[in-house]
């Protein structure tokens, strides 16, 4: 529940900052009728992302046991790539981005381009929404259970809480550090993803495993009872992992931590 709260959250949050700033330049450009246009490719976006989920878990659930296996770890590697990927994009992004979709929107209207309009939000929130499905369906497999619709609408319900007290209450609310912190906890899961992955694909033989078990704590804390299992399904916590996970999950770490390092310096 916590997992998906988070990543419900953080793509929530970033969708619904876009379409809130697409509305607020149509309202002081007086363009309201296009209102509808946004709201209308908002919700096809979400459908179609509830499709592409929906199919995702039927792939996976009807393959053979090897052939489940590959494709599991295929979509956790996949989806920690997508993540840190989406981490960086957003600390390089989050200055421009709202200036680049007021021009776009601007343009859009110069040219009385409706399709260009529908497009802007749609293909907005149809990243958001697919990313969204890729992260949710790598953590229900990490986990071994499903996803938990308690904590993705309450993550969906405070992103759009937030957003409208901000374009709607015109609240001052700090944004970066909310960012940032979920930004920590969504690369520690993408870390989780890496090494489970890289579990998944030393099963079927893609990847070969060295030393393994490293070391087992099962004993003194289960990956599949109490705090264990939360830890992993939260973090893809692993009681008694390879060297090839253990390495694997440190060096993105690490690699990850000295990244952002540098960059705060530059900034």
């Amino acid at each position: 529940m916590v997992a998906t709260f988070i990543i419900v959250f953080r793509e929530a949050l970033e969708a619904s900052l876009i379409v809130g700033i697409i509305l607020t330049v149509l309202a002081r450009l007086c363009a309201r009728r296009y209102y509808s246009h946004v709201i209308g490719s908002t919700l096809a976006a979400i459908g179609l992302s509830v499709v592409v989920g929906a199919w995702l878990s039927g792939l996976a659930d009807a393959t053979q046991e090897k052939a489940q296996g590959i494709i599991e770890g295929v979509i956790s590697l996949v989806a920690a790539g997508v993540l840190t990927y989406m981490f960086f994009w957003m600390e390089r992004q989050a200055r421009l981005i709202k200036s680049e979709i007021e021009c776009r929107v601007e343009t859009a209207l110069t040219a009385k381009d409706d399709w260009a309009m529908i497009s802007l939000a749609f293909f907005a929130v149809l990243r958001e929404g697919a990313e969204t499905v890729l992260f949710l369906k790598a953590v229900a497999i990490q986990s071994g259970g499903h996803v938990s619709w308690a904590g993705g609408l309450s993550g969906m319900g405070l992103a759009v809480a937030i957003v409208a007290l901000i374009f709607i209450g015109g609240k001052r609310i700090p944004l970066k550090p909310l960012f940032r912190s979920t930004g920590v906890l969504i690369l520690l899961m993408a870390a989780g993803l890496l090494a489970y992955g890289i579990h998944e694909l030393e099963e079927v033989g893609w990847v070969p495993s060295f030393i393994y078990p490293l070391y087992n704590i099962n004993p003194f804390l289960n990956e599949k009872a109490g705090i264990g299992s939360f830890l992993k399904a939260l973090f893809g916590y692993n009681g008694n992992p390879s060297l090839t996970e253990v390495v694997a999950y440190w060096s993105y770490l690490v690699l990850v931590s000295f990244t952002v390092f540098r960059k705060e310096r530059a900034a």
